[in-house]
């Protein structure tokens, strides 16, 4: 058994210290602490270990509020001070963007912040029927593994939601394709009278007379609405003939964007309408602008862009994104600057985007964690004279910055971090690209 100090932490949240030359991951571990350490994995250059005694404490390390952490992997930094993660997140987007795409901002923008508790509004949770843990689990996974952990209550979910899991439970064991419901998801909506949930159910049999009654009594009860998912996102549809509308507003903008349940949508949004107004503020579309939002799902940063009287086409690959976008524009009587057009970015050619969106002054991108690669490569030369980027993994956008800086004649401006998730080692970040004159 070694005994570390530790300099670092890794994206995955895990402390990072060298024992003869190796590097080692240490679950558990914080910057500047000293650990006693009990290796689990040896690997030929860097090894895996877990904390079996902390002898001197980081002055950030605090006791996490779920007692399910350790086991639950929906988590991984409760043990961190909320404003210690952030810091942490920051400099994993420093470190990712000059080791991987030798690139640095001229500014660093200040991080957002925002609920640290009851923050999402998206999620999916796992249904398992293990008779030898007392019957049905509903939650995230175990850590590092494919088990449901066994939770009763859960501090990031909403407090509704949280508080129902126990009753949750008792339900799915009541019905009868209780072994046959392996997912629930979760939506949240915002509506005049507050918050409304909705509840996805990936049911793979079909339900009986009374396994309908039980889920519309639970509903009623605890004011959910309940939809069934037998096969693809297409097969979704109420239980009962109430409607199921979804739609979050962004204040900043006068807007309210409608979305289904499986949409997708940010997980946290109040954090959205924060990240939002960065993004707007830092692209700064005025009239007579010509812009396009890339990867535009529904419509939000579209939808706001026109708002601030610009002229943009959102691209998109889904279609069924692509057509609530178009409806959202129209809800909000912006169909006159907000145009909507299908295209794969994963896969586009500079001709490519020269048909489907001809010449622009601004463009912002909010892709997947796979980044923009071929998109970034495809941008006409003496193009958008100013790019804002939405990341959701500093390390593809630290690649895609190596090719905006070195290739394309962008420099970067700024860059920052948003704390979309709080505890978890996920980092989200926003970029700002200048075309060099």
């Amino acid at each position: 058994m070694d005994t570390v100090l530790v300099a670092a932490l890794d994206q995955e949240g895990r402390g990072v210290a060298r024992v003869d030359g190796k590097a080692v991951f240490i679950e558990g571990a914080l910057i500047g602490e000293r650990v006693a350490i009990e290796i689990y994995r040896s690997k030929r250059t860097f090894d895996f270990a877990r904390v079996t005694a902390i002898e001197a404490a980081s002055s950030d390390r605090v006791e996490p509020a779920c007692p399910h952490f350790g086991v639950c992997g929906g988590c991984s930094l409760q043990h961190l001070d909320p404003n210690a993660q952030v810091a942490v997140k920051q400099r994993v987007l420093e470190d990712s963007l000059w080791h991987i795409g030798r690139v640095r901002a001229g500014e660093l923008l200040p991080p957002i912040h925002g609920p640290n508790w009851a923050y999402r509004q998206r999620a999916r949770l796992s249904v398992r029927d293990v008779p030898k843990k007392g019957g049905v689990l509903i939650g995230f996974h175990e850590r590092k593994s494919s088990f449901v952990a066994d939770i009763h209550s859960c501090a990031v979910l909403p407090e509704r939601v949280s508080t129902a899991l126990p009753q949750m439970r008792k339900l799915v064991e009541r019905l009868s394709v209780r072994t046959r419901l392996p997912q629930i998801e979760l939506a949240v909506g915002e509506t005049s009278d507050g918050p409304q949930e909705a509840l996805v159910l990936r049911i793979l049999s079909p339900l009986t007379a009374e396994d309908e009654r039980e889920l519309i009594a639970f509903a009623e009860q605890h004011r959910f609405r309940i939809l069934l998912q037998p096969q693809g996102p297409a097969s979704i549809r109420p239980l009962h003939p109430i409607q199921c509308e979804l739609a979050y507003t962004l204040p900043d903008f006068d807007l309210r964007l409608e979305f289904g349940p499986t949409d997708f949508t940010q997980v946290n949004a109040a954090m959205n309408r924060v990240l939002v107004r960065r993004a707007i503020t830092l692209l700064d579309p005025v009239p007579g602008d010509r812009a396009v939002d890339f990867f535009c799902g529904i419509g939000n940063f579209t939808l706001p862009i026109a708002r601030r009287g610009a002229d943009v086409i959102g691209v998109e690959g889904s279609a069924s994104l692509l057509q609530r976008a178009e409806v959202n524009a129209a809800r909000n009587a912006l169909s006159e600057r907000a145009n909507f057009r299908a295209a794969d970015l994963s896969d586009v050619t500079p001709a490519g985007l020269d048909t489907v969106v001809g010449s622009f002054d601004k463009a912002l991108l909010d892709p997947p964690r796979e980044g923009a690669i071929a998109l970034v490569k495809a941008l006409p030369p003496r193009g958008a004279r100013r790019l804002v980027y939405v990341s959701c993994n500093p390390a593809t956008l630290a690649r895609d910055a190596s090719v905006l800086v070195h290739q394309q004649g962008y420099s970067l401006r700024a860059a920052g971090v948003a704390n979309m998730f709080p505890h978890t080692a996920h980092v989200e970040s926003i970029a700002v690209f200048d075309r060099r004159s």
